[in-house]
């Protein structure tokens, strides 16, 4: 009975992260690649939209990662109804849970973000790169449906670190849905082409700390460097940060 349980489990969640999904990167690219005219914001030199065989490719490997991503989640239910995990559900003083709860938020994207550094620069090994995350880099121009675009090697190794971070910090469900939320968001965003954003898009000082369309960008240009996926202080740290990165940002807030 329990194993019919988890099975349902999953298959509920597998549903929701391909909506999720759809939503967000589907939602993307209708309004930015789909407008009328082609250039919804009357830009000039926008690039041909991604074709649809490249578009097929991403979103059949972005259902796999869904499909990769369902089954962590039913080993975190299954660990958790053992008493294994450190989710917790009871609140007992809402101010203090609130602010746990933004400072847990917070420490959980800081060590996801040096989880993906490490394990993206190790992807780009040429031992590892071709069965772990070429399927990433098919799509020379990366656009919304490249944002979860993993093979299904990443795919698990990403979905691990979702799997291992319940057992070391203590995480209300919200939280943790909060997180997933924040990592499918950016990820869309990472994967916007540049030319499609409207010319007023905030090109400003955040992007020296945070990592955006314009970082992400020259990482599925130049494969050595840009490897962070919330922020850019590791890529500095570690000499992975594009040296012409900073001019560059600083000419694209030019008007």
């Amino acid at each position: 009975m329990e194993g019919r349980h988890l099975l349902i489990d999953g298959l509920v969640v597998f549903v929701l992260i391909v909506l999720r999904y759809l939503l967000v990167a589907g939602g993307s690219y209708l309004l930015l690649y789909r407008r009328s005219g082609g250039d919804p914001w009357h830009r000039s030199g926008v690039r041909p939209e991604p074709s649809l065989a490249s578009i097929h490719r991403d979103i059949r490997l972005s259902v796999l990662s869904a499909g990769v991503f369902a089954l962590a989640t039913v080993a975190i239910l299954l660990a958790h109804s053992h008493g294994l995990t450190r989710l917790y559900l009871e609140v007992t003083a809402p101010l203090p849970a609130l602010a746990y709860g933004l400072l847990s938020y917070v420490l959980v994207l800081l060590v996801q973000d040096g989880y993906f550094y490490i394990t993206h620069r190790l992807a780009h090994l040429p031992a590892l790169y071709p069965w772990m995350h070429r399927g990433h880099h098919r799509s020379l121009r990366p656009n919304p449906w490249t944002s979860f675009a993993f093979d299904p090697a990443e795919a698990v190794v990403q979905a691990l670190f979702l799997v291992g971070i319940v057992f070391l910090i203590p995480l209300h469900p919200i939280t943790l849905i909060a997180v997933l939320t924040t990592m499918t968001v950016w990820a869309v965003v990472n994967h916007l082409d540049l030319e499609r954003l409207p010319a007023t898009f905030p090109h400003h000082w955040l992007g020296r700390w945070l990592i955006g369309p314009s970082h992400h960008a020259l990482h599925h240009r130049r494969h050595t460097v840009h490897f962070g996926l919330y922020f850019t202080h590791l890529d500095r740290l570690f000499g992975t940060q594009d040296p012409a990165y900073a001019a560059g940002f600083s000419a694209a807030a030019a008007p």
